[in-house]
């Protein structure tokens, strides 16, 4: 043990004395000294690959990092005649920026190499997937156990290889999120299918799992040797009808790095209003409302529980090309044909309320903000929407009637906060029950009167002749829908519309229950009531309800 930390001493002292060494060459010569070792400068390995590894070694030298016309280059001694040459090609395309580093820092940088030329294939952000693969992997993997079995198989064949299983893999079993995550002893993977996370592959070895994570990063854009701070960047998958889009998100963790990739496949995305599942009442009040030439619609609800969705489908639903419609995105999710979509860019100054300033001064007609969340971005949002303009847009809430005490927190007076509004509308997302093994339910008594009641109390717009002949189903799980039991998902919603009344009480600077109260007078039907509805029709289950709404409360 005492030799091992001797040697371990003698290695870190030798060093020190190797960057001191670079750093009195760098001194002499009158150039910057860089240590690329311990990810403080990150690789690009576009730049890397611009000097072919066999020149790069040769010349002892290395490209870092290349924007625009400037490239950074680290090198040993540029007076050497072989690094020389090496300059002066550069310095014919390039204006170089050259530093001064130790042999074992280039030997570092070197070591990225393998990256770039991993299947010999230009590295483009792109992962192409061959069609007869891609219909193999999806006539094969259709639950999560074939998956394990497909990945356990192809243990041994390379990182791109695998990486495109998983990719095909979780596109088959429509998977909106997958997730890697390292443990001391080996990689996990995790998909979210339907909004929850379920185990795919328990033990990638970690050799694998950051050889994962090292090409994950490069199709992104991210930087290699930067370990310790968070990166986000993206790519596409590329198939014969479709180029899908996967946003990248990586995180240090205790065992290393942990990446999340969010799916935007362009199939998933429903934008036809009617098919968001809405009941009939409630989207005739909401196409009355977004077909107003003025007035802010907000939909609240949490990450992931289809706002964006909606607000597009809202955007398709009143396109025509005598309109203008501008929206501002954090990012722009999916493009939508006829509709200039923008994005924000705080290093550039273009945040929300700023965007949205400036898309007032483009003359729109309707304006779509990805997000309210300051006072300024509201009020902005509020003026537009008295000045003529309809507004649609997002805010964090776990019900619509908290959107007025929230708006107000930020800091809107409520003396334009009733006129502005229209429309508050609330929104998650349920599973569907597989239409192929779900199982009817045996109601007793006691639900069959509480049922009965919910009925003869819900709204008078509510049509009650499809609850005639109510019936409750379970999950059960088959080959149809991976074993789940349930196989997609439908909106469920909450309207919360700001007529007259509601803009006098607004006024008055309301409680939440004081609002609450008000909205159930004038026939508002909760998200929980909603599901319930959809439950007694089959769609879903009661344990779905309850597990997205909360305890049921039949009253």
């Amino acid at each position: 043990m005492a030799d091992f930390n001797l040697g371990e001493e003698l290695t870190k002292q030798r060093r020190k004395a190797e960057e001191q060494d670079a750093q009195r060459r760098a001194a002499k010569l009158h150039l910057p000294y860089l240590n690329p070792v311990g990810g403080k400068t990150p690789i690009e390995i576009k730049a890397l690959t611009l000097i072919p590894e066999e020149e790069a070694k040769k010349s002892l030298a290395a490209g870092l990092q290349a924007i625009k016309n400037d490239l950074v280059l680290a090198a040993f001694d540029p007076q050497n005649t072989e690094t020389q040459k090496l300059i002066i090609r550069l310095k014919q395309k390039y204006n170089l920026h050259i530093f001064i580093t130790s042999l074992s820092g280039l030997k570092a940088v070197w070591n990225y190499y393998q990256y770039a030329v991993e299947e010999g294939k230009e590295i483009s952000g792109q992962v192409d997937i061959e069609p007869q693969r891609l219909k193999t992997f999806q006539e094969n993997i259709k639950t999560l156990t074939a998956l394990n079995q497909t990945i356990d198989e192809s243990k041994s064949k390379l990182t791109s290889q695998i990486l495109e299983i998983i990719l095909a893999g979780s596109l088959s079993l429509k998977a909106s999120d997958i997730h890697l995550e390292p443990t001391e002893e080996k990689g996990l993977l995790r998909l979210r299918i339907d909004g929850l996370l379920h185990s795919a592959y328990e033990k990638l070895p970690l050799k694998t799992y950051q050889s994962l994570i090292s090409r994950l990063k490069l199709l992104s854009n991210l930087k290699l040797n930067i370990h310790d701070q968070p990166q986000d960047g993206r790519f596409t998958i590329k198939t014969t009808s479709r180029e899908i889009e996967i946003r990248a998100s990586v995180i240090p963790s205790e065992w290393g790095e942990t990446v999340v990739l969010r799916i935007l496949d362009p199939e998933s995305l429903k934008v036809n209003l009617e098919e968001l599942g809405w009941r009939t009442d409630d989207l005739e009040i909401v196409k009355k409302e977004i077909k107003k030439p003025n007035g802010l619609i907000l939909n609240t609800g949490p990450t992931g529980s289809g706002k964006t969705t909606t607000l597009y489908a809202f955007l398709k639903f009143i396109f025509k090309p005598e309109i203008k419609i501008i929206t501002i995105e954090d990012p722009v999710e999916y493009h939508l044909s006829g509709i200039s979509q923008t994005q924000v860019d705080p290093g550039a100054g273009y945040t929300f309320a700023s965007g949205l300033r400036s898309i007032l001064r483009q003359d729109p007609d309707v304006v779509l903000v990805g997000e309210i969340r300051d006072k300024e971005t509201a009020e902005i949002a509020m003026n537009a929407s008295l000045t003529g303009h309809t507004v649609f847009s997002t805010l964090h809430t776990n019900d619509a009637v908290g959107a007025i005490p929230r708006l107000i927190d930020l800091g809107v007076k409520s003396q334009i906060l009733g006129p502005a509004l229209s429309l508050v509308i609330a929104q998650r997302l349920i599973r569907l029950l597989c239409p192929v093994c779900k199982v009817e339910k045996r109601i007793d008594q006691s639900l069959n009167e509480k049922i009965k009641n919910f009925i003869k109390n819900l709204p008078s717009r509510v049509d009650k002749k499809p609850l005639e002949n109510f019936k409750i189903y379970e999950p059960r799980g088959c080959d149809q829908c991976g074993g789940f039991g349930y196989k997609g998902r439908t909106s469920i919603f909450e309207l919360f519309v700001i007529n007259q009344k509601m803009e006098e009480l607004i006024y008055q600077n309301p409680t939440e229950i004081d609002l609450k109260a008000a909205a159930k007078k004038q026939e508002m039907v909760t998200m929980q009531e909603d599901s319930l509805l959809k439950a007694l029709q089959g769609i879903t289950s009661l344990a779905e309800v309850e597990r997205l709404t909360g305890p049921l409360e039949w009253s």
